[in-house]
């Protein structure tokens, strides 16, 4: 699974506007839907937000892969989006979130969605690469790190 196939440079923000954990799956959910990545934005907030209340995505390091699966949707699309300040996201080490990945996926891609989190995690596992996406000055940067991390995969 290779993460460019499904994020686009218009999809990331950094930094982002919302300063908590709802405003900002809503915002990555916003980018999708001004890309024309999905079609109906309510239901996938409501899908990820429905999520995101059984267990956080806050998986620790600093990342939130906050996901969710939508009907309607033709492929899996991926927003990511800095926070100005470290956001608290319940996350299970207690630390607040500097990266979050929305992951959205059509309700039959079971596969693919299960891929493309793996992915974004084993990414996020190189300490070296973390920090220079959590320092990033832009979009355009993250991009670029991103591009580069995954030409070397």
């Amino acid at each position: 699974m290779n993460l460019l196939d499904i994020l686009t440079p218009e999809c990331i923000r950094a930094p982002l506007h919302a300063g908590d954990k709802r405003g900002v799956i809503d915002e990555l959910v916003d980018l999708l839907a001004a890309a024309g990545k999905i079609d109906n934005p309510s239901a996938l907030k409501e899908a990820v937000w429905t999520r995101e209340q059984t267990r956080t995505t806050g998986i620790g390091h600093g990342l939130a892969i906050p996901h969710g699966k939508c009907p309607g949707m033709a492929s899996l699309a991926m927003a990511l989006g800095r926070p100005a300040q470290p956001l608290d996201f319940e996350a299970i080490d207690n630390q607040p979130v500097r990266l979050v990945v929305l992951l959205a996926s059509p309700t039959d891609r079971t596969s693919d969605h299960i891929q493309a989190l793996a992915r974004i995690s084993r990414l996020m596992t190189m300490e070296e690469f973390r920090e220079q996406i959590y320092n990033a000055a832009s979009p355009q940067d993250i991009w670029e790190l991103l591009r580069a991390a995954e030409s070397r995969a």
